[in-house]
């Protein structure tokens, strides 16, 4: 009875595996017979789509085809009526022309001279007349604007020739003046003697305040340049008297406010009144500085 039962047992372990097996297999048929039935409905349907899409682009197409003729044929009619009423308006312009006046404006103008409006009035009556004219009075009507152009652009040339004359004697003009202005605050710093003067005291003051007279020491603008002593008279070079070697307070060593145009500047030990437009040597004091 035992070795039934075990038999029993084990065939029935033997078999549940192979039924396991069979109803997957059966299951995997059935599903793949659905996704091949769901694939082919989506092929039916895309290709249907398709279609559609084809049906309604050849039906688009015929549409654009006929609203090109259409427009075709209206622009046609459209030219047609305009060459015939361009036609017709120059058939009429023919016919008037041989009766038509000189003039379509008063012969003689009634308003005042100096009114505005009668170059107006004259530049119309020239058109007029070169738009119906002979051909003789066309050509002296362009005799006529090229003189206007000629006397237009002469009268513009002396305009512009008489600016450059004044603008050129006003440089002449301004020149002199400073020329003029300079000689007179140089006659004027000569008469002035302010050396005389004890607001000017420099001497003494730089006994009393000898710190202020030691400067730093003073490098010329070349290289290997040596001291030179120079008068009044001469003439400095531009680098010695830029901005560099202004005295910015002159009164600080006691010395007097330099003139417009020219400026106190430092020259080795010596002080310079300079000219600041040509480097003229106006006044000097030699040792100076400590």
């Amino acid at each position: 009875m035992r070795r039934a039962l075990l038999s029993l047992i084990m065939a029935a372990t033997v078999l549940s595996p192979i039924a396991a097996q069979a109803q997957d297999r059966g299951q995997r048929l059935d599903r793949g017979r659905a996704t091949s039935e769901q694939r082919q409905a989506v092929s039916e349907r895309r290709a249907q789509r398709v279609e559609n899409r084809a049906q309604r682009q050849q039906a688009r197409q015929a549409a654009r085809a006929d609203n090109r003729e259409a427009r075709q044929q209206v622009r046609q009619s459209n030219r047609q009526a305009q060459r015939s009423a361009v036609a017709q308006r120059q058939r009429g312009e023919r016919g008037n022309r041989a009766g038509r006046p000189g003039s379509v404006y008063p012969q003689a103008w009634q308003g005042n001279p100096n009114d505005p409006a009668l170059r107006r009035y004259q530049q119309l009556e020239r058109q007029n007349q070169y738009r119906y004219g002979t051909r003789e009075q066309r050509r002296e009507i362009r005799r006529e604007q090229r003189g206007d152009r000629r006397d237009w652009r002469q009268d513009r040339r002396e305009d512009r020739r008489d600016w450059r004359r004044d603008r050129r004697d006003d440089r002449r003009d301004w020149r002199q003046d400073r020329r003029a202005d300079r000689r007179d605050w140089r006659r004027d710093w000569d008469r002035r003697s302010w050396r005389n003067d004890r607001r000017y005291d420099w001497q003494g003051w730089r006994y009393r305040n000898r710190h202020i007279y030691r400067q730093s020491p003073y490098y010329a603008p070349y290289r290997n340049h040596r001291y030179s002593r120079f008068s009044v008279g001469l003439f400095l070079q531009p680098m010695f008297y830029n901005d560099r070697y202004w005295i910015g307070d002159p009164w600080q060593y006691r010395l007097p406010a330099a003139p417009a145009g020219t400026r106190w500047v430092r020259y080795y030990d010596d002080v310079i009144l300079v000219d600041v437009y040509n480097g003229e040597v106006i006044d000097v004091i030699y040792d100076f500085f400590w």
